[in-house]
């Protein structure tokens, strides 16, 4: 991991990428509930039920490229086999995407795990 990315965004930079992590995964985490309620459990809610669980890696900041990566393949493939308005799986694509090049912020788990280790003398 820490060869994919140089280092970890902290401050301001850090809190973007934090806002962004959780708006997305917040967003994935409702579709996937909403598709739960009010329907029987079918081989159709797939889709939505994936992007929900990859979302929650997204939220606390675990394997975030391959999250990333995994939300972004799989709202383009809601979008493009749902019928509908596909302007929101295209931005959830475009936020999975974005957050897989980027990377996690300075507080994820990815940076605990991966992060350069201070060593103190």
């Amino acid at each position: 991991m820490q060869r994919l990315f140089s280092t970890f965004a902290n401050g301001w930079p850090g809190v973007g990428l934090l806002l962004q992590r959780v708006l997305a995964a917040v967003i994935l985490v409702r579709f996937g509930i909403i598709s739960l309620t009010g329907a029987a459990v079918s081989t159709s809610m797939f889709p939505e039920m994936l992007a929900a669980c990859v979302g929650i890696f997204l939220l606390i900041g675990l394997w975030t490229p391959v999250a990333g990566t995994l939300i972004a393949v799989v709202e383009l493939w809601i979008a493009f086999t749902r019928p509908g308005d596909p302007s929101m799986m295209i931005v959830l694509a475009t936020l999975g995407g974005t957050a897989a090049m980027i990377g996690p912020r300075a507080w994820s788990i990815d940076a605990r795990l991966f992060g350069r280790k201070h060593i103190e003398t």
